[in-house]
């Protein structure tokens, strides 16, 4: 399953609402997604997984390392500030929540699939 929610003020779902979805989905053994600066969608799945909402693995990427903050980005009107929606703090409370992140959006296939391997092998013992 492919989802695409967007990063605009008001989209239709939430990340949450998506991991709720996916954990609910006997099929669904590993969620991947991309994630952006600003809004705090990552934050609140963090704190979700943190309260068990969701407890299958979670690999996921976080662009705008080096965004600086009250940049604001015209695709999405995200914007950093107040130190929420920064990519660091969203790489860190999805770290803290149990969240493998990778370092670099072309690692997410393959850091995905190592996951998974190790999920079912998990699974079987």
């Amino acid at each position: 399953t492919a989802v695409g929610m967007g990063g605009d003020a008001f989209v239709g779902t939430t990340l949450i609402d998506l991991l709720t979805l996916f954990e609910e989905d006997d099929e669904t053994e590993v969620v991947a997604f991309f994630g952006e600066v600003g809004t705090s969608v990552e934050e609140d799945a963090a704190e979700f997984i943190k309260q068990g909402g969701f407890t299958k693995p979670l690999v996921g990427y976080v662009s705008g390392r080096y965004a600086r903050p009250g940049v604001r980005f015209g695709h999405a009107g995200a914007m950093v500030s107040r130190g929420m929606g920064t990519a660091q703090g969203k790489i860190a409370a999805l770290r803290e929540a149990g969240a493998t992140m990778v370092d670099h959006f072309g690692e997410i296939g393959e850091v995905a699939k190592n996951v998974l391997t190790e999920y079912r092998s998990s699974r079987e013992q």
